[in-house]
């Protein structure tokens, strides 16, 4: 292709124009700046041709440092015009979602996580927090349409909503194709070297896809429950997803789903019994599974992943709430099993 050529007949002179008027800008004494443009113009009107049309400007015209701020000026609020429209769009398609299809909590009535001491002693009082969501494809956020519906995303603006004053940062961990062997190399540098008040650790999906023994998987996740509660952090283990390609190896899915559910008991953290409550939009309230989890058979949709990440802030909430209430739940009660 030829590149583009612009037709200049005048460039030769204009060029020279501006050569002499910078010459005389630099060499004249002038401070005002009205006096400067005066300059340029009359030096551009000389050296144009008759029918260059070349216009003077209106006396009132300030060219100088003040138009130059205003220009910025201008040019700031634009992009803030800019961004504060994408804020508006991001909050309505975000919204916009259960539109159609609400979420729903379980209809086999799953109790709360519990308690979270941690992370809900710091919700309550206003406090920052730093939320890791650590696991694997889920959690990055594969099948998504745009990174505002990874379900970290999703959970952070849920409670920033609820929160306002607190500072929350929720900080996503996820790395496709990696379970426990991968994770807890990871583990240290990218879980407890962030100091975290909460970590939601999805695992075990990819363990059963691979034929990984259950019982080595909920061995390497115990471990690591431990190194995460010696920091201080609250822990909440979610288990493998409800979809085609989990429940064609449904021995191995249904033991690691016990199995994770035994290590929660054990350690008395939460548990999000993920499994059993994609289960229920499928069986219970009659959803199609093609409108939760995409093509591939695996992986969740912006729907299923904003549901599953409502229905975890809703515990969450619902955690500090009982915290604010004087409700202690007993840090040795697994309230939240599998249905």
């Amino acid at each position: 292709m030829m590149p583009l050529r612009f037709h200049c007949p005048f460039a030769p002179v204009t060029s020279l124009a501006v050569s002499a008027v910078a010459a005389l800008m630099l060499l004249a004494p002038i401070s005002s700046s009205t006096a400067r443009a005066q300059i340029a113009v009359q030096a551009a009107q000389t050296a144009a041709p008759s029918d260059s049309k070349v216009a003077a400007p209106q006396p009132s015209v300030t060219i100088g440092a003040a138009s130059a701020d205003q220009s910025r000026l201008a040019e700031q609020k634009g992009l803030t015009a800019k961004a504060i429209d994408k804020v508006k769009q991001v909050a309505k398609s975000a919204s916009d979602i259960f539109s159609r299809v609400p979420c729903l909590p379980p209809k086999g009535g799953v109790k709360s996580m519990g308690s979270l001491p941690h992370v809900a002693g710091k919700l309550a009082s206003g406090q920052g927090v730093v939320i890791v969501a650590f696991g694997s494809s889920s959690t990055a956020g594969y099948g998504t349409s745009s990174p505002e519906f990874t379900y970290p995303n999703r959970l952070a603006a849920q409670l920033r909503r609820q929160y306002p004053s607190a500072d929350i940062n929720i900080v996503n961990r996820g790395h496709g194709g990696d379970d426990a062997p991968e994770m807890m190399k990871r583990l240290q540098t990218e879980v407890i070297d962030a100091h975290p008040d909460l970590v939601i650790w999805q695992v075990g999906t990819n363990a059963v896809l691979r034929d990984l023994d259950p019982a080595d998987t909920a061995k390497l996740v115990e471990e690591g429950v431990a190194r995460i509660q010696a920091g201080g952090a609250d822990v909440v283990l979610v288990d493998p997803q409800y979809s085609p390609r989990v429940t064609e190896r449904a021995e191995s899915a249904g033991k690691m789903v016990r199995l994770l559910g035994r290590v929660a008991q054990l350690h008395h953290i939460g548990i999000f019994p993920r499994f059993e409550v994609m289960r229920d939009w499928h069986e219970r309230q009659a959803l199609p599974i093609d409108s939760f989890v995409i093509a591939d058979g695996l992986h969740m949709n912006d729907w299923g992943y904003a549901c599953f990440a409502q229905l975890l802030g809703d515990d969450i909430i619902k955690s500090v709430g009982q915290l604010k209430l004087g409700v202690n739940v007993p840090a040795n009660v697994q309230t939240y099993r599998p249905m």
